[in-house]
């Protein structure tokens, strides 16, 4: 067996898009209802359970039917951009846009980084048949962060910097592996949650 090389593409994408979503005013409502329940924080957890050697972190879930609750309404704004972002990125790859699927959006997370803490694992969305009906990750940068807090792509030796409002969508495969860097002053707020096939 002898390994070959390809001849060079003419273009190497990452396939991971990017907007700001607005107002970014949503931004500092969603940190806001994020602080103002704590009883719906819990600690970081990751598929294999509660471990703070991989994920260090604060969540609140939010489910589907969640944001039909009085009180909730910041959620379905929020998920309008998401779905404007998503029909954006379909939009451009020739081989989405003219495969249509039926997609929706399942139980997504807020969460909050403090100084020293970070999703120290590499890792991907989609990585077991209990993760096969995951196919896009989307993941929005509630507020500025000056000091570390990147989220660093692997495979593409990508590091990017929280802004407010920043909104990114990758494929959910183990080509896009990542993971979060140290948090090294002030919080970090995401919000961040996988499209789905639809059943």
């Amino acid at each position: 067996m002898e390994r070959v090389i390809l001849a060079k593409p003419k273009s190497n994408p990452t396939f991971i898009s990017s907007w700001i979503i607005k107002p970014t005013s949503l931004c500092d409502e969603l940190i806001k209802y994020f602080e103002a329940n704590k009883s719906k924080q819990y600690l970081g957890v990751t598929a294999s359970g509660l471990n703070p050697e991989i994920k260090d972190t604060t969540d609140l879930s939010i489910k589907p039917k969640d944001i039909l609750i009085p009180g909730n309404e910041i959620f379905k704004n929020y998920i309008e951009e998401i779905h404007k972002c998503h029909k954006d990125y379909i939009s451009q790859w020739e081989f989405l846009e003219n495969n249509p699927t039926a997609y929706e959006i399942g139980t997504f997370a807020m969460v909050r980084y403090k100084p020293g803490q970070h999703f120290k694992k590499i890792h991907t969305e989609r990585f077991s048949l209990d993760t096969l009906h995951r196919v896009f990750v989307f993941m929005t940068y509630l507020n500025d962060v000056e000091e570390g807090g990147s989220t660093y792509f692997s495979n593409y030796d990508l590091d990017i910097k929280p802004k407010k409002g920043l909104t990114l969508i990758w494929p959910a495969e183990w080509t896009h592996a990542h993971r979060g860097k140290i948090l090294k002053s002030g919080l970090k707020y995401i919000i961040s949650g996988w499209i789905d096939f639809s059943y």
